[in-house]
């Protein structure tokens, strides 16, 4: 089920509960629905906003209070190991076709209480009412592929799937979080913040991913229940072939297991090996549904000139074509989206986002893919966006520079004339490179104290009465020179909960307003857990990166996509393209912003004037991936935001 949760605790009934429940759950209308309900109890109501996605949620109602375990619990959840939570909670063999996944969460509350979390796969967001506890326990999926946001004072707690239905809570007022929209501002990279527990308002907390909390006597205890390790024991197999078998296993449980929905399935089909695995494992699965692989593809308008580099590739439509066919079982959707782009969308971005975003590139084509998946009865949509960290992470350079770092010499000679041969160059040229790579790590130090000359979106004297900077420095934000190494850049990935939070809190958010589930098999913990554990060696092999996958794949898709070792697809190449018909308008509002004192106040005026400069009247389409010209485009976005306060 894929819904929106509500609830709230008075402890003093100082106000009517009741009706404050009756007026978040009207916030909540804009968003379609199979069903809406409320519990009410002594001084508490949960609600639910419910779409019907998995064949168990259909007539499910929730929430739903259980009066022999006494107690009631409200979810937005789709749990993936079904079928191990049943042998381990002993459930009938009757009823597991049909039970849902709330019963399932709340089975598993009472065997391991606090701990069910750990004991769930999937991606959810649940509150439990212990009645004989007198406590609320509510949870976040490991990944945070759910929100669940939160305002807490000691004789109230509410909460809500999304923000806007707490501001009609007694007491709560819509006042802008500055440390959070600091952070927001000063962070270059497209993460939003470091802080998992804040967001863009004062009074609205967030629930981490990998936590639960508990509130009882009006106290909110939060704790993290489980971590996706990056150091546990490497795995030893014999062969490729093992590797490659035992691959193929774990990730078609993760693929299977995002499949369950009464409706179609679509995938986001670009070119690569990431969604293509995904898409090929899907189809082969659908296929004996009776069901066809419904395939989103986003491809640059005809009249587009490609600019890029010979090694990237703005139209991926031959490789997604070619992969299209290969697998077969698949309908084939190409979306140019004429007309859109990145500022035409910004107002609905904002609304649907609740706040500013950075990822302005693909917004239109993000919400208009899940707008066409919603006219073709799409329940779930698969993608892998998170696959160059699990399924296809591989760097060469990083690669050998561990080799000769720890003067594995025999095993980097033999690498470094496999990668020369097949990358077409000679090892005089690679050398240096690999050479400079290795003993990096002598001046990262140095690197992490040298401030990076990406200009900043905020105004040095608002990150001044922050200590904004000084807060984000130790964190590698992209505010220095410093780069981590691949391993550690990885690690990074899954072990930092604010990357995993920036994507949930933007699935979340897309995904309600179409009823679309957003599913993604490269990062699911029991593919991100295997895939940490395995040999570096069998992710680069005889000079060729991403190794596994490309072995794997065989038989999956075609070798045009499968062993495409030159040239990568790249997204967002054609956004000033996109732009140029509103080019003035964009100035204009601009310039607007830098007259505004209430924008000067935030944002970084002198470095929009000049980056405006820089661009001029007509800008060069190769500045699509110019800093300057992606801090217009965010300062914009941040403006608009500030610009609902006033």
């Amino acid at each position: 089920m894929l819904s929106a949760i509500a609830g709230i605790y008075e402890l003093n009934n100082e106000y009517s509960f009741g009706e404050t429940m009756m007026h978040m759950m009207k916030a909540l209308q804009k968003y379609p629905a199979d069903d809406v309900n409320i519990w009410r109890s002594d001084g508490l109501a949960m609600g639910c906003h419910a779409q019907w996605v998995t064949p168990e949620s259909i007539n499910e109602e929730l929430p739903r209070y259980d009066t022999t375990r006494e107690l009631a619990i409200t979810a937005d959840a789709i749990i993936d190991n079904r079928k191990q939570l049943c042998d381990q909670l002993d459930i009938d063999y009757s009823a597991r076709k049909t039970i849902t996944d709330s019963e399932l969460i709340l089975a598993a509350y009472m065997k391991w209480g606090r701990r069910a979390p750990k004991y769930l796969i999937g991606d959810y967001a649940f509150v439990i009412w212990d009645e004989r506890r007198r406590q609320l326990f509510g949870a976040r999926d490991l990944l945070g592929r759910r929100t669940l946001y939160y305002h807490h004072v000691p004789s109230r707690f509410a909460f809500c799937t999304v923000i806007n239905p707490l501001f009609v809570v007694p007491g709560v007022h819509k006042k802008l979080n500055e440390s959070w929209f600091a952070e927001f501002l000063a962070i270059p990279m497209m993460m939003d913040t470091i802080d998992v527990h804040s967001t863009a308002y004062g009074e609205i907390k967030q629930l981490p991913p990998a936590h639960s909390f508990t509130m009882a006597q009006g106290v909110v205890t939060i704790e993290q229940y489980d971590e996706l390790a990056a150091s546990s024991p490497k795995l030893k197999l014999k062969t490729n072939g093992d590797y490659e078998d035992a691959f193929r296993e774990v990730f078609q449980e993760a693929v299977h297991s995002k499949l369950r929905t009464h409706r179609q399935v679509g995938v986001r089909l670009s070119g690569g090996l990431d969604s293509g695995a995904v898409a090929s494992f899907a189809s082969k699965a659908l296929s004996q549904e009776g069901k066809v692989l419904h395939a989103y593809s986003y491809i640059p308008s005809a009249a587009f000139e490609d600019w890029t580099p010979r090694r990237l590739i703005a139209n991926e439509t031959p490789y997604i074509q070619a992969s299209a066919r290969y697998i077969g079982n698949i309908e084939e959707n190409y979306l140019d989206f004429e007309g859109h782009n990145a500022i035409r969308e910004m107002d609905t971005m904002l609304e649907l986002m609740e706040g500013p975003y950075k990822f302005f590139e693909n917004s239109f084509w993000l919400t208009g893919m899940l707008e066409r998946s919603q006219e073709q009865n799409v329940g779930v949509m698969l993608n892998g966006s998170r696959g160059n960290y699990t399924i296809s992470w591989g760097d060469p350079i990083d690669y050998y520079a561990r080799l000769l770092r720890t003067l594995r010499w025999t095993s980097f000679y033999q690498e470094l004339k496999h990668y020369a041969r097949v990358m077409r160059t000679g090892r005089s040229v690679v050398m240096p490179i690999i050479a400079k790579q290795a003993y990096a790590y002598l001046i990262r130090t140095a690197l992490a104290k040298r401030k990076s000359d990406i200009p900043l979106v905020i105004h040095p004297d608002f990150a001044a009465r922050t200590k904004v900077i000084d807060k984000l420095m130790p964190h590698h934000v992209g505010l220095t020179d410093y780069a981590h190494d691949e391993v550690t850049a990885r690690n990074i990935q899954f072990q930092r909960l604010s990357v995993s939070n920036h994507i949930g809190t933007s699935t979340t958010k897309l995904s309600l307003p179409y009823a679309v589930s957003e599913r993604d098999p490269t990062s699911d913990p029991r593919v991100v857990r295997f895939c940490l554990t395995l040999p570096h060696g069998q992710y680069i092999q005889n000079g060729i990166d991403r190794s596994l996958i490309r072995r794997s794949t065989e038989g999956y898709l075609p070798d045009m996509v499968r062993m495409n070792i030159h040239a990568r697809g790249v997204q967002g190449a054609d956004w000033i393209y996109r732009m140029l018909p509103d080019w003035g308008e964009f100035q204009d509002q601009l310039h607007k912003l830098c007259r505004d004192s209430s924008a000067s106040y935030y944002l970084n005026v002198p470095q929009i004037k000049r980056s405006l400069e820089k661009l001029g009247t007509e800008p060069k389409l190769e500045y699509a991936f110019d800093h300057d010209a992606r801090l217009l485009m965010r300062s914009l976005i941040a403006y608009r935001f500030i610009k609902q306060w006033s």
